[in-house]
């Protein structure tokens, strides 16, 4: 399922553009996480500035996997946690459809090419053939 709206929520500013971080031009803001961090869907949802069922369709198309506890209780969704790895996939995945106007399935396609790309450059890293610059 694709949306035609921009994933943002009503908070994100709107006009003008934003920088890598999500921010309008001139401020910074940052959330450091541990790659282990255990974020709920409405913290990964405002850190990624999206609305929380624009995580749900990330969840559904297979984009993000969260863990639950083993006992949910109530909404299943809530009990949903999120790793920083994660959290880092998703902002991407905002962006690539936000700013591009990517569709869930290309948005996936992207986001596996830029592991392999990174995989790739770890390996080459480690054979010491690839410059740093």
């Amino acid at each position: 399922m694709t949306s035609k709206h921009p994933p943002s929520s009503p908070g994100r500013p709107q006009g003008g553009r934003a920088d890598a971080g999500g921010e309008a031009p001139g401020e910074l803001s940052g959330t450091l996480l541990d790659e282990q961090a255990a974020l709920t869907i409405t913290e990964i949802s405002r850190i990624c500035a999206v609305r929380t069922e624009y995580i749900v369709e990330l969840v559904d198309e297979g984009l993000i996997v969260p863990a639950a506890p083993s006992r949910p209780d109530g909404d299943t969704r809530q009990a949903w946690r999120f790793t920083g790895t994660q959290m880092r996939q998703a902002r991407i995945a905002a962006r690539l459809h936000a700013d591009l106007g990517i569709n869930t399935p290309g948005v996936a396609l992207a986001l596996q090419l830029l592991e392999e790309v990174e995989a790739l450059r770890a390996r080459l890293h480690a054979r010491g053939t690839l410059d740093d610059g």
